[in-house]
C-alpha cells in the first residue's frame, strides 16, 4: 500500500497524522505490517481468553508490540516474522479471527482516541516488559494484562468504560514499571550520584544507545582488555550511575545529546554505534555501515546482532569494527547543548529517599519553596526550547528532578546548590518513572499529606509510547495539575482532551514565565 495512518509520536504530520510516510522515516510498507501485526495479536488475546498461554506466546505480545513503538523497528521483513509468529501462536491456542487492521483507526473520534490511548500504553508497558524478561523478572499479572488489554482493543465499550479501563491499565502499568525496578537494581545495584563526562579519549571506542542495560554489561565484559572505550548515548546514560557498571574502566562518558540530534552527532563518526532498544533514526550514509541493532530494534541492510540461545550475545562484530575504525587520534571535545561538559546522574529513588529528612527539613525552613519534576521525551518539533527556558527560570530556591532524554534540553547546566543538594538531580531514564513516583509517595507520607499537597509540579515533555503509559499511571495515582507538552497529542479528541482537563486538571504548556507564575503563586 502506497498509504498509511499512524498518529502515535508528538511529531506527528500537521498534529494529525502521518498518511504518506512517517516524519520518524517509517514507509508505509512497514507502517502497514505494523498495523496487520496488532491486528494478529489482538487475534492471538482472543485464542489465549481463559487458556494458560506457553512462554513463546508471551514473548511475542510482548516484543510485537514494543516492536511497533517510534524509532525501533523499520525492517518489514522483521514485522513479517512477528505476524507469523503471532498467528502460529494463535492456531496452538485454538480458533479466533485477527481484527481487521483499519478497525484500528476508523470508527467514532472519541472512541477511536480512547482504544489509540490503550494500544499506545501498552506498547510503551511492552518495553519494561521486555527489559525486566531480560533481566528474570515476570509477574503473570502483567502479563495477563496484555492479553486484556489486546481484547479490549477489538471490542466496542462506552467512553466511562474506556476511561475506567485506561485507570486499570494505569494501575497494571506501576507493578510493570516496579518489576523493571527491581531488575534493575537486583541486576546493578542502586544507582548513586555520578558525574559524567562528555569528553571522548582518542583510540577506538564504540557508543551504545537505548536502553538495555544487560546489553551494555555484556558489552563491557567483552570489551575488557581490548583497548575499546565505551560510551552512553541518550537514554543509556544514566547506566553510569550504577554500581556494578562502573566497576568497568572502559564505560568512559557519554556522546552526544537526545535521540533526535544523533543524525547530525554521528555523521562521519569513526567508531561503530549499537542500537539496543528504540530511538533509531534512519542513518545516514556517512555512519550507516557501523550502525549495529539488536534485540527488537531493526533497520534494512544494517547488521542485527541476534539474541544467544544461551548466555550473552556475541559482541565480537561490532568490536571487530571499532577496532578497524580505530576512533579519533586526538581527544574530542564536546557539550551539552548548552555547553556544559560534565553531566550528573544517579539521583534514584534511593539516593534521593536516604536525604528524606534533609529535604523534609529544608522545605519546612523555606529553603526549597518548590519540586519541579522536567521529564519526559524529547524530540525535534519546535517548542521544545520551552523546557530548557522553563528549567534556567526555575528560582533558586526550588529544585529540578529529571528523568527521560528531554532533560537534554538542560541537563548541562549548572544551577547550583541547595544544603549540599544539586538544583539539578537526574533520576536516570523514561525506564525509571517508578523512582519518581516512589519519592512523591515517600515524601507525601513524610510530610502526612496528599501528593497533590506536596509543593511538587510535574512539567512532562510528550514524544512516543512509554510517555503514554506513565502519564495513565500518573492519572491513575490520583496525580493532579500536570502540565504536558509541547503539544496535545494527536491521539486525544477533543471530548477526551476536555474529560482529562476536568477530571485530572491536565494542563497543556504556555510559556515558562506563565507556567511558572501559575504554579509559584
Amino acid at each position: 500500500m502506497s498509504s498509511m495512518f499512524c498518529f502515535q509520536c508528538e511529531q506527528t504530520a500537521g498534529g494529525k497524522g502521518c498518511t504518506v510516510s512517517g516524519v520518524c522515516g517509517k514507509k508505509p510498507v512497514v507502517a502497514n505490517k505494523q498495523d496487520t501485526l496488532m491486528g494478529a495479536l489482538v487475534g492471538l488475546a482472543r485464542a489465549a481468553e481463559g487458556k494458560a498461554t506457553p512462554k513463546h506466546a508471551d514473548e511475542l505480545m510482548v516484543n510485537g508490540l514494543f516492536a511497533t513503538i517510534t524509532n525501533v523497528n523499520f525492517d518489514p521483513s522483521r514485522i513479517d516474522e512477528l505476524i507469523d509468529g503471532a498467528r502460529e501462536a494463535k492456531i496452538a491456542l485454538g480458533e479466533a479471527e485477527d481484527l481487521e487492521p483499519r478497525l484500528l483507526w476508523e470508527g467514532d473520534g472519541d472512541t477511536v482516541s480512547l482504544r489509540s490511548t490503550l494500544l499506545l500504553g501498552l506498547r510503551g508497558m511492552a518495553a519494561y516488559a521486555h527489559h525486566a524478561s531480560a533481566l528474570g523478572k515476570e509477574d503473570p499479572e502483567v502479563t495477563a494484562w496484555f492479553y486484556k488489554g489486546m481484547r479490549a482493543i477489538g471490542e466496542e465499550r462506552t467512553v466511562n468504560e474506556w476511561l475506567d479501563l485506561l485507570m486499570e491499565f494505569g494501575h497494571i502499568n506501576l507493578k510493570c514499571m516496579e518489576l523493571l525496578d527491581a531488575a534493575n537494581t537486583d541486576a546493578f545495584g542502586h544507582p548513586v550520584p555520578t558525574k559524567v563526562t562528555t569528553h571522548i579519549e582518542k583510540g577506538p571506542f564504540i557508543v551504545v544507545s537505548g536502553h538495555d542495560l544487560l546489553d551494555l554489561k555484556h558489552l563491557l565484559e567483552q570489551t575488557e582488555g581490548r583497548g575499546v572505550n565505551v560510551y552512553t548515548h541518550g537514554e543509556m546514560l544514566p547506566a553510569h550511575g550504577y554500581p556494578v557498571l562502573q566497576a568497568y574502566p572502559h564505560l568512559k562518558g557519554n556522546f552526544g545529546t537526545a535521540w533526535q540530534n544523533q543524525q547530525r552527532e554521528l555523521d562521519g563518526i569513526p567508531a561503530p554505534i549499537l542500537f539496543t532498544t528504540n530511538c533509531l533514526m534512519p542513518p545516514r550514509t556517512s555512519y550507516a555501515d557501523r550502525v549495529f541493532t539488536t534485540s527488537v530494534v531493526g533497520y534494512p541492510d544494517m547488521t542485527h546482532i541476534q539474541d544467544a540461545k544461551n548466555g550473552p550475545k556475541d559482541f565480537s562484530s561490532i568490536i571487530d569494527k571499532a577496532l578497524q575504525l580505530g576512533g579519533w587520534p586526538e581527544d574530542k571535545p564536546l557539550t551539552g547543548i548548552n555547553g556544559g561538559s560534565t553531566l550528573i546522574t544517579g539521583f534514584a529513588r534511593n539516593t534521593v529517599l536516604s536525604a528524606a529528612d534533609k529535604i523534609v527539613e529544608a522545605v519546612k525552613l523555606g529553603a526549597i519553596k518548590h519540586f519541579f519534576l522536567v521529564g519526559g521525551c524529547d524530540g525535534a518539533k519546535a517548542g521544545r526550547n520551552y523546557y530548557t527556558e522553563f528549567v534556567k527560570k526555575t528560582p533558586s530556591d526550588t529544585v529540578v528532578l529529571t528523568l527521560a532524554c528531554g532533560k537534554f534540553r538542560f541537563n548541562d547546566l549548572d544551577l547550583g546548590e541547595i544544603g549540599g543538594l544539586p538544583r539539578i538531580m537526574d533520576m536516570g531514564q523514561c525506564n525509571d518513572a517508578y523512582s519518581a513516583i516512589q519519592v512523591a509517595l515517600s515524601l507525601a507520607e513524610a510530610f502526612k499529606c496528599d501528593v497533590n499537597a506536596l509543593p511538587l509540579t510535574l512539567v512532562l515533555s510528550w514524544y512516543e509510547q512509554k510517555a503514554v503509559c506513565i502519564l495513565l499511571t500518573l492519572l491513575a495515582l490520583g496525580v493532579n495539575d500536570i502540565y504536558i507538552g509541547p503539544s496535545i497529542p494527536a491521539f486525544f479528541s477533543e471530548n477526551v482532551l476536555n474529560v482529562l482537563v476536568e477530571r485530572f486538571g491536565l494542563k497543556p504548556i504556555s510559556t515558562p514565565e506563565r507556567d511558572l507564575a501559575a504554579i509559584l503563586e
